[in-house]
């Protein structure tokens, strides 16, 4: 896969920074997209003797944003042969009656809109091309809903849902779909959900073998290297630990 060149937002952190480290292991050019300026040029000098990388700065609930930075790349980054949409964020876990307003627009905007803003400036260069891979990161919380997830959960199953749209859209064109949904990820994800608290993210790892960020990097990896006739369309992977959302074997 040397020479192909990934998009990945959210890469700053958690899954999105450690798909980035393994693509580089595999030689694949890097556009690394994140809100946070300072860990996207540590990432950049981290992994430049290894691909190609260049960094956008943008939040991608602005759609003016989006479609000026991915349009501002240089040329020999222009053909993007996989997109990876990983950025999204749970905020609080509150039930519906006492649920922030501003925590369901962050969720609703970041993990819905802002992934199709990013697709809708990809997509048209890969059906030109009719080739190109795109992964939207879901979550178990697409595929069921738990206590106080709420508008986290219907954001997760607009996920679900507009993968599956994507692939129907995109079959005559020749683009792969997935969908990757994990489980509870060892990341900076509970932390952003109970707003910086921090010992109160750290419990909801312990007790048990959580997955990991590179966890899922590896599934990643796997999925866009499989023979091009190969679409590994939705995928579910949790930690031995974890049966569903609420249940989970712990120490």
């Amino acid at each position: 896969m040397r020479g192909m060149i990934a998009l990945i937002t959210g890469a700053t952190s958690g899954i999105g920074k450690a798909t980035a480290e393994r693509f580089a292991k595999e030689g694949i050019d890097l556009i690394l997209c994140g809100r946070r300026q300072e860990r996207l040029d540590e990432l950049q000098n981290a992994f430049q003797d290894q691909v190609k990388v260049h960094t956008l700065n943008f939040d991608v609930r602005n759609k003016e944003k989006v479609a000026q930075a991915i349009a501002s790349v240089p040329s020999d980054f222009k053909k993007i042969d996989i997109l990876i949409n990983n950025a999204g964020n749970a905020h609080g876990l509150d039930p519906i009656h006492t649920g922030n307003t501003d925590d369901w627009d962050a969720m609703l905007d970041i993990n819905v809109k802002g992934l199709l803003y990013v697709s809708k400036t990809i997509i048209p260069q890969m059906t030109d091309r009719k080739q190109g891979h795109i992964i939207n990161i879901g979550s178990t919380a697409g595929k069921e809903v738990y206590p106080n997830g709420n508008v986290y959960c219907a954001s997760k199953h607009a996920v679900d849902a507009i993968s599956q749209g994507m692939r129907i859209d995109l079959n005559t064109h020749n683009i792969k779909v997935g969908a990757i949904n994990p489980g509870m990820v060892a990341t900076e994800f509970s932390e952003v959900r109970f707003k910086g608290d921090i010992e109160r993210a750290d419990k909801v790892y312990q007790g048990f073998d959580v997955l990991q960020a590179a966890d899922i990097a590896d599934i990643i990896y796997f999925v866009v290297s499989r023979p091009y006739h190969v679409n590994i369309a939705d995928l579910v992977v949790m930690s031995t630990a974890q049966a569903s959302s609420t249940i989970i074997n712990k120490d």
